[in-house]
């Protein structure tokens, strides 16, 4: 049985431990909505360049590292990460705690109470079901609460790609990675100048 190593944690795989009551809306087929307001303020939500989203990503450039925004890591999967280090083969997402059910935060809505509980249920298997996706693909796959310390994240992830980055067995000959105080990684090459990545 395989696991996935998140920064969360160990997460067991979806069929053991994650169990979803699929829920109609209350009046079916009407929105899910328990107002037209709540309609728009839900829809208003956005999926991607969100505050703690961009907080981790300047943090994360200004450290020297370049990375793609939103998409897909493996095109089969229909699944888009926040942040994505194709070379290195990391994937960040980075979890609202009202959508993806954080044990600290989430407060589960008091109007539709079933169609929300089983909608952020869907959110976490799906969540662990694209981990395990990427982990059998060969990605490094990180998860990050909205709360979190975006200098804190960004240093793990700073150090997922260094460890990644480096050739297999380590580096090669008269080639090394090293890492400053502003994680800043440079891949130092004999003769002139270095590489940055």
């Amino acid at each position: 049985m395989s696991e996935i190593r998140s920064m969360r944690g160990t997460i067991e795989p979806v069929s053991e431990d994650v169990s979803v009551n699929l829920v109609a809306p209350p009046g079916a087929g009407g929105s899910w909505a328990s107002t037209p307001t709540v309609r728009r303020v839900m829809q208003a939500n956005k999926s991607r360049d969100t505050k703690p989203e961009m907080a981790v990503r300047r943090i994360v450039h200004s450290r020297g590292l370049r990375y793609r925004v939103n998409v897909r890591p493996e095109p089969a999967l229909r699944r888009t990460a926040d942040i994505v280090f194709s070379r290195a083969r990391v994937a960040v997402f980075i979890d609202g705690c009202f959508w993806h059910g954080c044990r600290e935060h989430h407060v589960l809505s008091k109007t539709n109470t079933d169609y929300w509980r089983a909608k952020v249920g869907r959110n976490i298997a799906r969540d662990r079901g694209t981990d395990e996706a990427l982990s059998r693909a060969g990605w490094a796959v990180l998860r990050f609460w909205e709360h979190e310390n975006p200098s804190l994240a960004a240093d793990r992830i700073v150090e997922a790609v260094a460890e990644r980055s480096q050739p297999r067995g380590g580096p090669r000959a008269g080639v090394g990675v090293a890492v400053d105080s502003a994680f800043r990684i440079d891949v130092l090459r004999p003769g002139p100048g270095k590489v940055v990545l």
